[in-house]
């Protein structure tokens, strides 16, 4: 007999190795500079298409460069002003599309200024109808005059012409908003005027630092259709005769 002989052990074979091409690595590819840009681009448009309407029609913010408001707002203040106020517009249009409220005695308001249209931020002092009248820097309002407390020293202030100026604060009280204001002796300015009746749909407004104030005695009303909104708190504060260093102590502040 023939021995039996085993059938011969087919061995595996080792996988040849892979001789394609090695495929890009995608973590160094270098993207072309116009994806680049549209990368960032894209979401910056949509940031800007969200937030310049929510600002035109919902809240805004605005810097306060002078002393118009002193001692309630300051130089340096970034103020939050509340575009719902009275009602709701359409973005960038003064066109209501719902109002449910009007401005009252003692808001601070931000408008287009009658005179040039620059937005300007002061004290609503008398409403339509009201009777509005000034005596050495006391108000009347329909024939009665406010009163005056509290009348204190508050140092010095840099007039316009760079005098370092006296100045007295007293708290002014307008009926249902009482609220301080400042006074600069010796400072000639408008502080008296016979009386006026506000006409419908505008407002008489003045600011809180009265004899440094460019307000309703020389420019007029303000007119309901161009008043932005309500400026409600310092949002935040800088001191720009300390090289803007913060205020924070006057940071989400309520305004009174």
């Amino acid at each position: 007999m023939k021995p039996l002989h085993s059938a011969p052990v087919t061995q595996p074979r080792e996988h040849a190795p892979d001789r394609s091409p090695a495929s890009p690595d995608p973590g160094g590819a270098k993207r072309h500079p116009l994806v680049a840009f549209g990368a960032w681009l894209l979401p910056a448009l949509l940031a800007v298409v969200v937030i310049l309407p929510l600002r035109s029609a919902v809240a805004d913010w605005n810097d306060v460069p002078s002393g118009s408001m002193w001692p309630t707002i300051l130089e340096g203040d970034r103020i939050f002003v509340d575009k719902l106020a009275y009602g709701l517009r359409v973005p960038f249009t003064t066109l209501w599309l719902q109002q449910w409220d009007e401005p009252t005695r003692g808001d601070i308001i931000t408008f287009a200024s009658p005179k040039d249209g620059i937005r300007l931020v002061k004290r609503v002092i008398a409403i339509p109808g009201d009777r509005i009248a000034m005596r050495d820097n006391e108000l009347i309002l329909n024939g009665e005059p406010l009163r005056y407390d509290d009348v204190d020293e508050a140092g010095s202030r840099p007039a316009p012409d760079g005098r370092a100026l006296r100045m007295l604060v007293a708290t002014e009280d307008l009926p249902g908003n009482a609220h301080d204001v400042a006074f600069t002796p010796g400072l000639i300015g408008l502080d008296s005027f016979a009386e006026l009746v506000v006409p419908e749909d505008s407002y008489f407004f003045l600011g809180d630092n009265r004899d440094q104030s460019f307000d309703s005695r020389f420019i007029g009303f303000a007119a309901r259709d161009e008043i932005y909104g309500r400026a409600t708190h310092v949002a935040l504060s800088v001191d720009p005769e300390r090289s803007y260093r913060p205020r924070f102590e006057r940071w989400f502040t309520p305004l009174h």
